[in-house]
């Protein structure tokens, strides 16, 4: 019995794939088997895209290979004669920038122009080409916010569209500044660290070889070298700190001690580091060392905890 059902799924699978195969053959026949029709022909109808398009990096006659120079809209919806004919429609006969057209379809519309860009030759390894996340999901000629990049909003909006997660770890009391801005202009932009267009980091798409790498261009200061190195610090900052947003401060993972704790958890030596318990508050019973439950933390002696010239204890 199983075996059957293993059979006739394995043949409707096969057969599904072979009609889905014809009626791309079918759509690609339609779409570029018609004439050039010129985007003056396209303007009659779309004339609010067209005036987009014509104010838009597309439309400028002085770039060499711009759309404008070659076959206008039709550059990149294919030709649309069969499209006037049959008196348009979205979809009718022309190529259109939507969930009915495959993301390789409308992905190889934009790389036919932009694949050799400096900031995209990466774009096969991305994990947005691996989620199917396309260029117009997040581009746009016909209705972009101001900017160069032509994006469909700013930043980090566009950005937290889909990653909801980072959104709510920046609506945490310690952030990077990216919601903040500074002499008018935000300080930081999620495009600051990562390339949406993919990196050889696959999965974080930060731009640079390594974490460290990133945090010391704008933490120059806790690179080094240093005569006493903390271990953890030229290994990886995110031992110590989130990336994106924390609750406590510095962007730290836990608070101090609890942070130090987590390493340094040697019991019954000449500098305990175990945490102190309701018998060293002011009503315990404890004779002394009081003053240590309160405001206690590891940073009050050790600054330096980065790295340190002159002492091993990264003292002050």
């Amino acid at each position: 019995m199983q075996r059957r059902v293993l059979f006739f799924l394995s043949i409707l699978f096969f057969t599904l794939s072979f009609v889905f195969s014809l009626v791309l053959i079918a759509q690609s026949k339609v779409e570029g088997g018609s004439e050039f029709v010129g985007s003056d022909a396209c303007k009659d109808c779309h004339e609010a895209q067209y005036n987009k398009f014509i104010k838009s990096v597309h439309g400028k006659k002085a770039i060499p290979g711009s759309p404008i120079n070659r076959d206008g809209c039709e550059s990149c919806h294919g030709p649309g004669a069969q499209h006037v004919e049959k008196g348009g429609g979205r979809g009718v006969a022309i190529f259109v920038f939507d969930k009915r057209a495959s993301s390789v379809a409308r992905d190889s519309k934009c790389l036919d122009c932009h694949r050799d860009m400096r900031g995209v030759v990466n774009w096969d390894l991305s994990k947005h080409k691996s989620f199917l996340v396309t260029c117009d999901n997040c581009h746009s000629i016909h209705s972009p916010v101001p900017g160069k990049s032509y994006l469909k909003a700013q930043e980090p909006d566009l950005c937290f569209g889909c990653h909801r997660n980072i959104r709510a770890q920046f609506n945490k009391q310690s952030h990077h500044p990216i919601k903040e801005e500074f002499v008018g202009r935000q300080a930081l932009k999620c495009s600051s660290c990562h390339n949406p267009m993919g990196t050889f980091d696959i999965k974080a798409m930060i731009k640079a070889d390594s974490v460290n790498d990133l945090c010391f261009r704008c933490h120059a200061e806790k690179r080094g070298p240093y005569a006493f190195e903390h271990p953890p610090v030229p290994e990886n900052c995110l031992y110590c700190h989130e990336v994106h947003g924390s609750n406590h401060s510095r962007l730290l993972t836990r608070k101090v001690p609890l942070i130090c704790q987590s390493c340094h958890d040697a019991v019954g030596s000449s500098h305990p580091t175990r945490p102190y318990t309701n018998l060293h508050s002011f009503f315990g019973t404890a004779t002394q060392n009081k003053n240590r439950f309160f405001g206690r933390s590891c940073l009050n002696c050790h600054g330096n905890i980065h790295g340190s010239s002159l002492s091993e204890f990264f003292v002050r």
